[in-house]
């Protein structure tokens, strides 16, 4: 089960002060981003928005938006998208995060809208004067940018739909590259989704709406990211990762993997 933030960084911080046991040699350590960090003031606050609505904070235990964006390192200022924003969950406290000379572009794959047949849900947030700085992109995936270079492209619970009919499945070798091409060198490529069996690759990311983590870690890799560490605070070994994600027994309570991606800063 995920522990509240207290007790989770106390016991973060209890292992971290362990001693290393002689005896074999262990495995190397985690990359440097997967350790534990505070939560900055800016996302405090975005999270705590008064206007987020109640059917989105009631969803906060689960979701734990504050330690996410903390690990993807959403900063004031910050030219954000948000890939695949559905109702606009993230897209809310996105906005708030990065403040009024920050933007956030809420990239709505056009083949979901067909097939919805109906305008993005987020289109109501951009038009609220609360969220000036929030713009509705509405284009194919392969198509994938934004009007300026982005400092974090961020996708949540939804790689493994890009994989499936129903965004008409693309090809995740353009829609990477072009996630790539769309951020300044050194920019994050945050990518939160719900595990799949180990091993199991694409195959539970229609009917279970699962994906394995190394998957995906082999194919944004492939785009030219460099992998610079996981988040645990979604993970839970509860999930045997063998029903379908809206399955009353698991819904809201999925193991999930955070992965983060970095553009080399030397890249273009």
């Amino acid at each position: 089960m995920r522990k509240p933030l207290l007790s989770l960084v106390a016991a973060l911080a209890v292992t971290a002060c362990a001693t290393t046991p002689m005896g074999p040699a262990e495995p190397p350590p985690p990359p440097p981003a997967d350790a534990p960090v505070s939560i900055p003031a800016n996302i405090i606050a975005a999270v705590d928005n008064p206007l987020r609505p109640e059917v989105d904070t009631r969803r906060d235990a689960d979701r734990l938006p504050a330690q996410v964006l903390a690990f993807a390192g959403v900063r004031s200022g910050a030219k954000v998208a948000d890939l695949i924003p559905g109702t606009g969950y993230f897209t809310r406290i996105l906005s708030k995060a990065v403040g009024p000379r920050g933007h956030v572009y809420a990239y709505v794959p056009d083949e979901l809208t067909k097939l919805a047949n109906r305008e993005p849900a987020v289109n109501a947030i951009a038009a609220d004067p609360a969220y000036k700085n929030v713009s509705v992109v509405l284009n194919l995936l392969p198509n994938f940018g934004a009007p300026e270079k982005l400092d974090l492209v961020f996708t949540a619970q939804n790689y493994h739909d890009m994989h499936t009919p129903l965004m008409g499945k693309p090809d995740m070798a353009v829609v990477n590259r072009k996630v790539f091409q769309s951020l300044k060198p050194g920019g994050v490529y945050l990518v939160l989704d719900h595990s799949a069996q180990p091993g199991s690759g694409l195959r539970d990311a229609e009917k279970l709406h699962r994906i394995d983590p190394e998957t995906v870690k082999a194919e944004v890799t492939a785009a030219g990211f460099v992998f610079e560490g996981e988040s645990r605070v979604l993970r839970d070994a509860a999930d045997k990762r063998n029903v379908s994600v809206f399955d009353p027994s698991i819904r809201g309570k999925t193991d999930q993997f955070i992965y983060k991606f970095r553009k080399p800063a030397g890249a273009r």
